[in-house]
């Protein structure tokens, strides 16, 4: 069965954090606050995998008051989406995505982030899309008070009663 599910996540700039999207440090003043390392765009793509699969959301599975998960990589978070996947003999067909914010620039960090993903998730980096967009200085992200991202999942379930 072909299924799909979307995602969103957004998160506050805060100082003195690193900016970590798609896996990758990006050189920029200021970074995510989060209690993991606040990767919007790893926090979208988790929850369209988890809603494609008709599962809890990411905050189920990883909640915000879990010391467990307090700083670590958001690609880790992929990778225990994967095996929740696999387990419910879920494969992820193709991931596509966007990030929403006014700086930094994006799309020269791209590719990188779609190898840190594809590795997470045991994807060709041809499976992974991402393209980034401003705001058009409008609302919290035009302001550049944070970042937002969304993602969508496509993938294939075997018929196992999930």
């Amino acid at each position: 069965m072909q299924r799909c599910g979307i995602g969103y996540d957004v998160h506050r700039f805060a100082e003195g954090r690193p900016l970590i999207l798609g896996g990758v440090e990006i050189p920029h003043d200021r970074g995510l606050i989060g209690h993991s390392d606040a990767d919007a765009l790893c926090h979208a793509i988790a929850d369209a995998i988890l809603g494609a699969m008709g599962d809890h959301d990411i905050g189920f599975y990883f909640p915000p008051g879990d010391e467990q998960w307090e700083g670590v990589s958001s690609l880790v978070i992929l990778q225990e989406v994967r095996k929740l996947a696999e387990k419910k003999s879920a494969w992820i067909h193709n991931i596509d995505s966007t990030v929403i914010a006014e700086a930094p620039k994006i799309m020269p960090h791209a590719e990188a982030m779609k190898q840190a993903i594809a590795g997470a998730l045991g994807l060709d980096v041809h499976q992974i899309g991402i393209k980034a967009t401003t705001n058009e200085m409008m609302g919290f992200v035009g302001r550049q008070e944070g970042i937002a991202a969304m993602a969508i999942a496509s993938i294939e379930m075997r018929d196992t009663g999930y």
